[in-house]
């Protein structure tokens, strides 16, 4: 399943473990996330000693600015929901801490004919919450979910390029497809969903949405809306009884909040901004209390325009404001330097990321002629650039709580004032900014942030047949080069070839300005002392997360089970 996320929280880079959909985990994926952290944030203590039978128990609190929407994964593309929803299930595959692809809920698995054929066979024994075992028939009930059109799962496409799933039975099933596929492996790191309790029921009303049951490590204990999410450790889970007890996500919708309620002790993890990170979090109290750590997050921010706008469907508008951007400016600024500028939808660093393209440099001079030539001027002498009577103003819409992006869009403000735009700012609160503005299409622009694929496969954000209320393709974004270069990149195995083909997508955005991307930051993550057991890897320090243990001497929270 292609889960590009939409990240609304600052604890997006946390939940990146092997509970996790594939590609919201590669928000870790540094080249060496031990080498990007500095010296003095590399935790030497973090535990790799091998907890004893006492290990069990205590509570882990997460900070989260937005609240899941819904735990069916297979309907949602934020990230708020997933990062709940990937602790009760469990999937046939995921990776491992080197991000290479492991069994899971699998015993074993293969591929043959070239990629083309794919067998698995399942653990024996591995139960859904209320005791029934998951077998071949959930596998396949969860493929025919996802690709049936009244579900509407934005996820439909990688499994819609199946040719035939067979279930050959009990524990095993085998999945041919058409032709080579390249994200056919990542697509089986999906979450399997329970037949014996959808089946016959609408997805899109079922009370399963906020009642799930799973077969992952965690079981959901109670949501207390707009409040917080409580979950529980599975006595069940195959792969042995979590050793922290509860997981709770605390829903504070201000990441100023969440600051001092971590440093108060109220929270255990949480994502620190750069200023945080640099500046708030020394000094005895967070050496003594915290670990942090720092490395280059697989997500990118943008400024996305609304391609339907009047003004927008211009591209010489979409250059200029790209053009009068700097963003220099907003890394040094917003960031404090805690990330880099961006010019495509690739991480710096991969094998598919443009050896030769630049962001686009900052050239006021360029944007004002830019939209002299598109025909808008000053005619009433009022500062701001207009045509047939409108003023050239737009809205930018982001996100309530990330204090990251209503900075980065103050900034975009004050710069786009120079050329003559007038623009204007709005926050709402994520559930709501995702259901009724940017899945349905109602803004002008907005700033977002993707998670980065580990496949550099983004066939759902940009290709035009996405680009329907609901789609990723919120943009609306259609060009028919892209589309045939996506389609062709998908299926062709040989990586040259397509780190060619991907080279040309990125020129592409690069030209047509859909994005004006803006910059990768930095993953800044803080972790209370006590819970032991995180070792840093490529995968990060999530993925293992079922390990992680409190001493306990150490553990605060007494949790009845």
């Amino acid at each position: 399943m292609k889960k590009i996320f939409l990240i609304p929280t600052v604890i997006f880079s946390l939940w990146l473990g092997a509970f996790c959909p594939p590609e919201a985990r590669q928000a870790f994926a540094a080249a060496d996330v031990s080498r990007d952290m500095p010296v003095e944030d590399a935790p030497r203590a973090a535990g790799n000693e091998t907890p004893a039978g006492e290990s069990y128990g205590d509570r882990i609190l997460f900070g989260s600015i937005g609240e899941a929407s819904n735990l069916i994964p297979y309907l949602t593309s934020d990230s708020a929901s997933h990062e709940v929803a990937d602790m009760l299930y469990v999937a046939p595959l995921r990776y491992n801490k080197d991000l290479q692809p492991e069994p899971w809920a699998a015993e074993s698995w293969s591929m043959e004919e070239g990629g083309r054929l794919m067998r698995f066979t399942l653990r024996k024994g591995i139960l859904w919450e209320d005791g029934r075992e998951l077998t071949a028939e959930d596998v396949a009930f969860t493929y025919k979910l996802i690709i049936d059109p009244a579900t509407g799962s934005p996820y439909a496409e990688d499994f819609l390029r199946i040719k035939e799933l067979r279930v050959l039975d009990r524990y095993r099933f085998e999945v041919r497809y058409e032709q080579f596929f390249a994200r056919a492996v990542s697509s089986w790191m999906s979450p399997i969903l329970p037949k014996h309790i959808l089946e016959g029921q609408n997805i899109r009303e079922t009370p399963f949405a906020r009642k799930p049951v799973g077969a992952g490590p965690y079981r959901l204990k109670s949501w207390e809306p707009g409040s917080r999410i409580t979950l529980t450790a599975s006595p069940t889970y195959f792969d042995g009884k979590p050793h922290i007890s509860e997981v709770v996500y605390r829903i504070i919708p201000d990441g100023a909040t969440m600051f001092m309620e971590t440093r108060a002790g109220r929270l255990d993890v949480m994502d620190l901004s750069p200023l945080q990170y640099l500046r708030q979090t020394s000094g005895p109290l967070w050496e003594e209390r915290f670990h942090k750590y720092r490395y280059l997050a697989s997500v990118y921010v943008f400024l996305g325009f609304n391609l339907e706008h009047p003004f927008f469907k211009d591209i010489r508008v979409r250059r200029a404001v790209s053009m009068a951007i700097d963003r220099d400016e907003i890394v040094k600024g917003v960031l404090l330097g805690q990330g880099v500028p961006a010019f495509g939808p690739f991480k710096p660093g991969s094998w598919a990321y443009h050896p030769t393209l630049k962001p686009v440099a900052r050239d006021v001079a360029a944007a004002r002629a830019l939209l002299a030539e598109a025909g808008f001027r000053d005619t009433d002498g009022d500062g701001v650039l207009d045509k047939d009577g409108r003023p050239l103003a737009f809205t930018i819409l982001t996100n309530q709580g990330n204090e990251q992006r209503i900075l980065t869009a103050t900034v975009i403000q004050s710069q786009l004032r120079a050329v003559g735009i007038d623009v204007r700012i709005r926050t709402v609160e994520w559930a709501a900014f995702i259901r009724e503005f940017v899945n349905k299409g109602r803004f002008d622009a907005v700033i977002l942030g993707w998670t980065i694929t580990q496949d550099p496969d983004i066939f759902q954000v940009w290709h035009s047949s996405q680009a329907h209320d609901g789609g990723l393709n919120f943009t609306h974004y259609k060009n028919p080069e892209l589309d045939r270069l996506l389609e062709e990149a998908r299926a062709t195995p040989d990586q040259a070839a397509r780190t060619r083909l991907y080279a040309r997508v990125q020129e592409i955005l690069a030209d047509d300005q859909p994005y004006c991307f803006l910059f990768v930051p930095y993953a800044l993550p803080v972790v209370q002392r006590r819970f032991m057991g995180i070792r840093p890897a490529l995968a990060g320090i999530m993925y293992n997360f079922d390990k992680w243990w409190v001493p306990k001497a150490l553990q605060r929270y007494e949790v009845v089970e």
